[in-house]
């Protein structure tokens, strides 16, 4: 007995350690698993100022379209951000991503509740009351305060909140992106319908134009002065100018409908607007700067949002990477607990009061929190490529409007010297033939070809116009972050 002893000792010892290093051994890792994306700034894409750093240029301004002083597009667009269907949408869910942030938040803080719980029953003869109780009916009278508390030791909770706010937060930036798309579509469908109206007026005088000059003709013929085909001929151009009359009239309709729809309102609610084109169109709205800083892209509502995603995703991997440590949680309480009468219940023999202390950590799960943090990684490496992408596209966005605006430009200057020419050529008609040096007709023809020049005109002209607005857009419409933090610039 006494030579065995400390055989059996040995063995206690070494089977303890076998036993704690296969434990630890056996313990949940998240060891070589990592996010593997990068951020892109525009230090990287251009060598100039980074896209996360406010700009201090004030334009655009957020109420950018004010800049053409029209009441009309005005009381529009403040309809359209009231009461657009799927505006409405995305507010509803920054209230959900809210409220999901406002639960995680719970979670920091101690839980109290009262429960309070009488029953009668008849108590089991074999069960776990003793006589007398046993085979009784007995009224049991349950009450209880209670306090539980997380003792978050590494974190999980708050970064859980964390990653919460971050969403609610993007859920906030994509709120503004999308008002300030609809309030550019908005004025960019009000000035789609000025085209079209301005392009109408124009077209009713070159109705008047042609008749005048398929009369002249139809007289002309009757004379025997030119042939039928003339006559011809000016009847077929009359029928082209009607049917593009009929084509934008049912354009309009169109452009009405889609405006009321984006504005919340029926289909037939602004059959009666006609707007005017800002007048002149090359200085309206406010010039733009000479030079567009690259941080003025940061002003962009949707790559706030999507930094966020990324804030909200690391955030999400640290209270997963959390999760492989214990839980602790400290439990509090208080009551009174008994059987029989309730006028007893109360009595101080009947106090109940306990503190419990519990502690839970993750030996064996079967790779399920592994799983979820290599999951948590990949989440946070698609946040990252969707930033990046959505950085790539708001640069490669703002580079096409200023090409698109450049080119309109020079489009711009030709086509007002291909006017001048004509107007010029219009008034020596008009000339010769109040001199009687020639007839009526060819200062017809001259003013038609005015016409057609200057519906070219205001197409560029409307285009340039629908191209600032692009480009405004592009720039984030004037958004400014109203969120009291900034989203952190970590690298995973």
């Amino acid at each position: 007995m006494i030579s065995v002893a400390p055989q059996v000792r040995r063995i206690s010892v070494a089977g303890s350690l076998s036993l704690s290093l296969f434990l630890l051994a056996g313990c949940a890792s998240y060891a070589g698993l990592h996010p593997e994306g990068q951020l892109l700034t525009t230090d990287q894409l251009q060598g100039a100022a980074s896209a996360q750093t406010p700009s201090t240029n004030a334009w655009p301004h957020e109420d950018w379209w004010r800049a053409y002083d029209d009441p009309a597009l005005d009381a529009l667009i403040q309809q359209a951000l009231v009461g657009n269907p799927d505006l409405q949408g995305v507010a509803a869910r920054v209230r959900q991503a809210a409220a999901m942030a406002q639960g995680a938040e719970s979670t920091l803080w101690p839980q109290l509740g009262l429960s309070t719980e009488l029953t009668r029953m008849r108590l089991s003869e074999h069960g776990q009351f003793p006589p007398p109780l046993a085979g009784t009916t007995q009224n049991i009278n349950e009450g209880r305060f209670g306090a539980a508390w997380e003792l978050d030791f590494f974190g999980k909770n708050r970064a859980t909140f964390r990653a919460a706010l971050g969403v609610a937060r993007a859920a906030e930036a994509e709120q503004q992106a999308a008002r300030r798309l609809l309030a550019s579509q908005v004025a960019q469908g009000y000035f789609e319908l000025a085209r079209l109206v301005t392009q109408g007026a124009l077209l009713q005088r070159e109705q008047g134009v042609r008749e005048a000059g398929q009369q002249l003709l139809a007289d002309r013929y009757k004379a025997g002065l030119d042939a039928r085909s003339e006559w011809e001929a000016a009847q077929g151009q009359l029928a082209e100018v009607q049917r593009d009359r009929a084509a934008l009239d049912g354009q309009m309709m169109l452009v009405r409908h889609s405006l009321a729809s984006l504005s919340g309102q029926a289909p037939q609610a602004l059959d009666t607007l006609l707007p005017q084109l800002p007048l002149p169109l090359k200085t309206s709205p406010a010039l733009l700067p000479e030079q567009l800083p690259a941080q003025l892209v940061g002003r962009r509502a949707d790559i706030v949002a999507a930094r966020w995603r990324v804030e909200a995703a690391l955030q999400g991997l640290e209270a997963a990477r959390a999760m492989f440590y214990p839980d602790i949680n400290l439990r509090a309480f208080v009551g009174y607990s008994s059987i029989g009468s309730l006028d007893h219940w109360l009595n101080a023999g009947n106090r109940q009061p306990g503190l419990g202390l519990a502690l839970n950590l993750p030996l064996f799960d079967a790779g399920r929190l592994r799983a979820h943090y290599q999951a948590q990684t990949a989440d946070t490496d698609a946040a990252i490529s969707s930033y990046n992408a959505t950085l790539l596209q708001a640069l490669r966005d703002v580079a096409d409007q200023q090409a698109s605006l450049q080119a309109l430009q020079t489009q711009g200057e030709h086509q007002q010297f291909a006017l001048t020419r004509v107007q010029h050529t219009f008034e020596l008609a008009q000339q010769r033939y109040q001199s009687g040096l020639t007839g009526r007709l060819p200062v017809l023809r001259a003013e038609s070809a005015v016409i057609q020049q200057q519906r070219l005109m205001t197409d560029l002209q409307v285009r340039g116009l629908m191209g600032r607005i692009q480009l405004i857009r592009a720039l984030g419409g004037g958004y400014e972050s109203t969120s009291s933090a900034s989203p952190s610039s970590p690298t995973p």
